[in-house]
């Protein structure tokens, strides 16, 4: 779902206000790097100038109210505004120095190498579990079954559900239960084998059982892949991110960066009054 948008194709110039702290870190292990990125729609910005660096191997927690641009920003990192006809996006967003909206990237090689996993597990109803972890595969070509049998027990295995499902794969994905399925959906990205994995809220709609298996699952799959979370539960964030981008909707309902370090820094010594009010809870 779409945070504060509205329908439209371009996007007038914002200058971000001089209050705005956001820090890029400086790393050498850069999965992603977004300069200066913009969302909008109907020539309405939702997203106004984003820019930090997405360090490798490191959970990246994106954090603010609801209506601050998160998930808008989420999507613009694979290109899923693309079927939006009055959505546009501007600035640069890097994946290992190619601008993933004007370098030479198809958007099929671009979902491969970076993975989404959404609000509400979506597995593939009429396909079974088997199926669903190798669809993405098969998709792009895949048939040899040796090639495919690996896939799929390696990334049952590297989402904690082979044990679970190893016995039943021609089941069907809906026979399982909530948090079986997000862990699924995580399987079927894993098997493409990205090296950034997308995750809206992915925790919002299991139960507290279900949400420590995955928080536990992100600890683990952070060693070998990049991990970009969308989360509303401020302990969350404190629990699984390595850094924290904050974002908080401004005075023109643009959804802005207001400040982005390691998630110790903002959680116990931030820059901004701002992301202290919203850490210790005085709104949002």
């Amino acid at each position: 779902m779409l945070e504060n948008a509205t329908a439209g194709s371009s996007v007038e110039t914002v200058v971000a206000p001089a209050a705005v702290v956001a820090p890029t870190r400086v790393s050498r292990d850069v999965a992603m790097s977004l300069r200066d990125v913009a969302v909008s729609f109907n020539n309405r910005v939702a997203v106004r100038d984003a820019t930090f660096d997405i360090a490798q191997n490191r959970v990246t927690s994106l954090i603010g109210p609801s209506g601050s641009g998160k998930t808008t920003l989420l999507r613009a990192l694979n290109r899923l505004h693309d079927r939006t006809a009055s959505a546009k996006v501007t600035g640069e967003i890097l994946l290992e120095g190619t601008d993933i909206y004007r370098g030479d990237l198809t958007v099929t090689e671009l979902r491969s190498r970076i993975g989404m996993v959404f609000q509400r597990p979506n597995p593939f109803p009429t396909m079974s579990i088997h199926d669903n972890v190798i669809s993405g595969l098969k998709f792009g070509g895949v048939t040899k079954k040796s090639v495919l049998d690996e896939a799929l027990e390696t990334s049952l295995r590297a989402a904690a559900l082979w044990d679970e499902v190893d016995n039943r794969l021609k089941a069907s994905a809906s026979s399982l239960s909530g948090g079986q399925q997000q862990r699924l959906c995580i399987a079927r990205a894993l098997a493409m084998k990205p090296e950034v994995l997308l995750m809206d809220e992915p925790t919002s709609a299991l139960d507290p059982v279900a949400t420590l298996r995955i928080e536990e699952l992100m600890a683990t799959l952070k060693q070998q892949v990049t991990i970009v979370i969308v989360t509303h539960n401020m302990q969350q964030a404190a629990r699984i991110s390595d850094d924290c981008a904050f974002l908080l909707m401004g005075d023109d309902r643009a959804g802005e960066l207001i400040e982005f370090s390691t998630t110790e820094k903002i959680f116990n010594d931030p820059v901004d009054p701002r992301t202290l009010d919203y850490i210790s809870g005085r709104f949002g």
